[in-house]
């Protein structure tokens, strides 16, 4: 079978072929120049898809509730996109979790796309092409973009940065509102979620989160977020997260917040792109005869390390 360029995918995926989606999506997660292509063609088409990012300890039932708002978002006709970030394996780097298996029931649906994504060794529970695949799923004509993110603890802060919405999900017990001050949840949180809360401890744990918010320090005009129960295994609660969703939007863009919060995102990433495409120019310059010579004149104590440095970063 002919293997189609990126140029060819790209307009297929956009144009609704789902298997073409996938493997632009498989190209960005794989880096590199195809990638690179792939984002200079989708960043002028998108822009009106909005990002919710669903985080929480491991356990915490945040796939689950990830599908419960997928169905609300299809019961009224929008297109839905998941980005569910999985641990990376060991041995292929790939995504060994497979979130995916949580949400069979919208398999078949041709509004929703599932993609599982690979920490790949990236810190803040998400993964390093979250950003260039939420383009690509914005051009393709997505309404939303639920993002998951791996479930690593209580330092998943990175999702804040790359959603419109963050939704903070804890079970009964999680700990007292003080401890979730420290791990910085509070201030990131838009919507908080206590699920499973027909276990015992979960008014305790409702009490808490509210306490902690109010140790936050948030001004009059900011938005107060909603500490909302749910059982996502039955539904229960769902449609308030969901409309607590709706709320926060219209929030942020009737406050001008939503543009800020884009524009804040644009500026992170492209000082991302710098560091990483710096980083790369740094290991290129560490190789190679001159890189040697200097390594020589600084172990024959002939050159300090400083002085080589500068030598090799001149041409910057």
């Amino acid at each position: 079978m002919r293997r189609r360029d990126p140029q060819e995918l790209i307009a297929a995926a956009l144009a609704g072929d789902r298997t073409a989606l996938g493997r632009v999506l498989s190209l960005v997660e794989a880096g590199g120049v195809a990638a690179a292509e792939v984002d200079s063609f989708v960043h002028y088409r998108g822009g009106s898809a909005y990002t919710v990012g669903i985080t929480g300890a491991p356990g915490a039932g945040k796939s689950t509730l990830t599908d419960r708002l997928i169905s609300a978002a299809r019961r009224l006709r929008e297109q839905v996109a998941v980005l569910a970030i999985d641990p990376s394996s060991p041995l292929t780097g790939g995504a060994i979790l497979g979130d995916r298996v949580r949400m069979d029931e919208h398999f078949l649906d041709p509004g929703v796309c599932i993609r599982s994504m690979a920490t790949r060794g990236a810190l803040g529970g998400l993964a390093v092409a979250v950003p260039g695949a939420a383009r690509v799923l914005d051009a393709a004509g997505f309404d939303w973009i639920l993002m998951e993110t791996v479930g690593v603890g209580q330092v998943e802060v990175d999702i804040a940065a790359a959603a419109d919405t963050t939704i903070v999900v804890v079970n009964p017990g999680w700990g007292d509102g003080i401890q979730a001050v420290k791990a910085g949840l509070i201030e990131i949180a838009d919507i908080f979620v206590v699920n499973k809360a027909d276990r015992p401890g979960a008014a305790q744990t409702e009490a808490d989160l509210w306490a902690a918010k109010g140790l936050s320090g948030h001004g009059p005009e900011a938005w107060s977020a909603p500490v909302l129960c749910t059982v996502a295994s039955n539904g229960d609660g769902v449609a308030e997260v969901w409309s607590a969703v709706g709320d926060h939007r219209r929030f942020l863009t009737d406050s001008g917040q939503l543009r800020q919060r884009r524009l804040d995102r644009d500026r992170q990433e492209l000082q991302a792109l710098v560091h990483h495409l710096m980083a790369q120019r740094a290991e290129e310059l560490c190789e190679g005869p001159e890189f040697a010579r200097l390594s020589d004149a600084v172990a024959a104590r002939s050159m300090d390390p400083r002085t080589a440095a500068a030598h090799l970063t001149k041409p910057f």
